[in-house]
Formats: structure tokens, sequence, C-alpha cells
């Protein structure tokens, strides 16, 4: 998306704009937006005081971000939230809905990291830092140089390429389509790590397969991988090849650490289940339903009989959905950062959740 047309503002507009958010804005958690001279939607942030912040904009430096937003603004709109948290989610939410061209354009790229499985005739499996349509993700991963060296003794193990996305893809079965000389692309297939698809030399089925031992891997469903590197480390010990043995034993290790790692981040994502209050500034609390790090539901928060037997029912809706690991929904990825974030950064919040399981148990409201 380009990028909105800068609208010079002169001093009085500045002036108008700055004596508008002096008299009406008060320092309560909002989510604001900044819009153009033809009132399109811009810039979306979030404040914890919303006073203080927008004020803040008008005494940036002309080389800062908040100078160049705010002089390509000619209106500021904002929605009061009942807390910080809301506020967050709001942000993200509006974001997501307007896709502003200042946020996108002076988006942080994202420090997780994730283990990525793309569609198409034949799956690639690797690492991203960004989210994309028609791929599978797994994580959140640190961003490590180790994890990328995981990764890559996977795809070695199971043959899977590790080519441009846009490479050609012919299988084994559609050989008549190809000269006699078949020949890879590159030089991971005469060294044994990947199978050739790109080449004709592996059939769709099998390759299809491998790409499940990876899926099955990552969700935790199957060690097929870690097995086979047991069993060659053995051989080689056995027959006194220790030099082999040890190659063996590093890939090992590599591998052990990648399954460890994907346990604890599907441990990280699933263990945020629950029913979380979060206290609004001005007494306005809510009730949020958390499913998987996704906020699934939420309301005032429950009080009387008939209001924590409606959201009893709204709970109901949401325990035991999709309780296996798997890859998280890729318009899930940033709200799923930003529920770790906040729970990892603010751990007093968890003394306020109660697993839904025993929320649909609890005999009064949740307090």
């Amino acid at each position: 998306m380009e990028l909105a047309p800068t609208l010079e503002l002169t001093s009085g507009d500045l002036a108008r704009l700055h004596r508008r958010v002096k008299a009406l804005a008060e320092n309560r958690p909002a989510v604001y937006r900044m819009l153009d001279h033809r009132g399109r939607i811009h810039y979306v942030g979030k404040a914890k005081r919303l006073r203080n912040r927008l004020l803040s904009y008008f005494r940036a430096r002309s080389d800062e971000k908040a100078a160049r937003v705010l002089h390509a603004s000619a209106d500021i709109a904002w929605d009061y939230q009942p807390s910080e948290f809301a506020a967050l989610l709001g942000e993200l939410r509006q974001i997501r809905r307007y896709r502003p061209p200042f946020n996108v354009r002076m988006k942080k790229r994202r420090r997780a990291a994730f283990i990525k499985v793309s569609g198409g005739p034949a799956p690639k499996v690797f690492v991203g830092t960004t989210a994309g349509p028609d791929t599978r993700h797994y994580g959140p991963f640190g961003a490590s140089a180790y994890l990328k060296q995981a990764v890559r003794v996977l795809q070695d193990l199971l043959g899977l390429r590790d080519c441009a996305l846009s490479m050609p893809i012919v299988y084994a079965e559609q050989g008549d389509l190809f000269s006699p000389v078949r020949r890879a692309a590159c030089l991971r297939y005469e060294l044994g790590t990947c199978t050739g698809p790109c080449g004709g030399f592996v059939s769709e089925e099998e390759y299809a397969q491998r790409v499940e031992t990876a899926v099955a891997f990552l969700e935790t469903r199957d060690i097929a991988p870690l097995d086979r590197v047991v069993t060659e480390m053995d051989a080689a010990g056995r027959s006194r090849d220790f030099e082999r043995a040890g190659w063996w034993r590093q890939k090992f290790d590599v591998l052990e650490w990648l399954l460890t790692a994907t346990v604890r981040a599907n441990a990280a994502v699933d263990t945020l289940s629950f029913v979380y209050l979060d206290p609004g500034v001005h007494g306005d609390d809510r009730a949020y339903v958390i499913r998987r790090a996704t906020v699934r539901a939420a309301a005032p928060a429950p009080r009387t009989p008939i209001e924590v037997e409606a959201f009893r029912a709204l709970v109901a809706e949401h325990v035991d959905v999709d309780p296996e690991p798997g890859p998280i929904p890729v318009d899930a990825i940033d709200e799923t950062l930003l529920l770790l974030r906040w729970f990892r950064t603010h751990p007093s919040a968890l003394a306020r959740t109660v697993p839904l399981r025993e929320w649909l148990e609890r005999p009064g409201p949740l307090r």
C-alpha cells in the first residue's frame, strides 16, 4: 500500500488540533486514529494515557516518526478503552482492519521466528519471521541461527527441498514431459540430502509422506527423524566408526534441541487457555475467553447470576476446541505474539485467570 501523501499543516491547523486534544482528550486508555485530508485512516495507535500521548506528537522533532504522522494528518479520532490490555487488542484489530499505510511502512520486523511449511506442489519447510498465506506456521521460537541449523538437519534427513518457492516442480510420474536426461537444480540431490522434486527423481506420494513426517515432528505426534538418527548413530558405534558416530551425535543434539523447543513453544501457546478478568481503569472490568493464545470472546465481567450463566455458555463454546498442537492460523499470529508478550511482562495478570473448564464449574461470578 502506498503511503498517503503528506499534508503540510499550517500553524493554524496545528493550533486547532492542539486545542482540540487539550480540550477533549482524557488521560485514559484508548485507541486513536490519524486521518488525512480525505478522511482516510493512515495511522492507528494505542495509548495508556491518551491525552499525554497525543500531546507528545506536537512536541516531536521534525525528523521523528510522530512529527511525520502528525503533518500528514488533518484530524484525530479516538475510542476510549477499559484498560491498557483492551487498547492493545483494539489497536491490533484496527490495524488489521484498516491496514493504515504508516503502520505498514513503519512496522518493526518481528523478533519471533516461526518454522513454516509452505503450500504448493512440493511443500518447503523453512524458517521465517513474517506471516504468509497458504503457509502453516509453528512456534514462536527465538530468532536464532541455531533454529535454522536445526531445520536444515530436518530437511536433510527427510530429503526436503530448500530452493525458492518459485522453482518448477515435476515428479517422477510426470517423466514423459522430460527429455531423457534429468538434472537436479542444485548439488543437494547429488549429496543425498534432497530427493530432487525439481528433476523428477521422487514421486509426489513419497514426497508428501516426507513432508507429513516433518509436520508430525513439529506437532510432536511422531519423532521418526530422531529415531533414524539414533539408529544410524548406534550402527556406526557398533561398527567402531567413531567419526561417523560423532557426526550422527551432532545431528541428534540439534534435533533433540528442536524437539524440546517445539514442545516448549506448543506448551506456551496451549497454556494460554483460560478466562482472564481484566480490571478496567474506571471499574469497567471485562472478561476474556482465551484459547491457545487467541481471544475467542469477550464481555463485561459477569456479576449477576444471569450474567454468570450467559458467560458460562460463552465459555462452554470454547472448551476442548482444537485441543491438539497444530499450526498457528496466519490471521492469529500477531494476536498470539501480543498475548504471549502481555502475560510474560505482566505476571500479575495470570493471578486473574481461571482455566476454562474450571470456570464452568465455578458457583459464582468471576472475581
